[in-house]
C-alpha cells in the first residue's frame, strides 16, 4: 500500500518544477507580448501618387468618402463628438473595421475637425 504514496510523493517536486517554469515563461510573455506602444496620428504623406503631387487634398472631404466607404454600412456620421472620445473610438473600430493609419487620420478629420 506504501508502494503509490511514495510514487506521488516523489512526482510532486517534478511537477511543482513544472508549473514554475510555466508560470515564468508565461509572466516573460506577458512582459514582452503587452499592448504596442500607442502611435501619434500624422498626416499622411502627400507625395504617395501623382494624383496627390497635383492637387491637395481636402482632410474632411477625404474623411467623408473613407467614412462612408469603411463605416457607412454600419454608422451615420455622429452629430457632435468631442475628438477625444472620437479618437478612442476610432482607435477601437480601426482594429475591428481593419482601418489604415491613413483611413484614420482622414476620418478623424472628418468627424471631428
Amino acid at each position: 500500500m506504501a508502494e503509490p504514496n511514495r510514487r506521488a510523493h516523489s512526482l510532486f517536486p517534478v511537477i511543482t518544477l513544472l508549473l514554475t517554469f510555466l508560470c515564468a515563461m508565461a509572466a516573460a510573455q506577458n512582459k514582452n507580448g503587452g499592448p504596442p506602444p500607442k502611435q501619434q496620428l500624422t498626416e499622411p504623406s502627400k507625395t504617395h501618387n501623382a494624383q496627390q503631387v497635383s492637387k491637395p487634398v481636402d482632410p474632411a472631404a477625404e474623411g467623408e468618402k473613407r467614412f462612408e466607404i469603411n463605416c457607412g454600412r454600419c454608422h451615420r456620421p455622429p452629430d457632435n463628438i468631442s475628438p477625444r472620445i472620437s479618437k478612442s473610438i476610432l482607435q477601437h473600430m480601426r482594429v475591428r473595421a481593419m482601418l489604415t493609419q491613413e483611413d484614420e487620420y482622414y476620418i478623424l478629420k472628418y468627424i471631428a475637425p
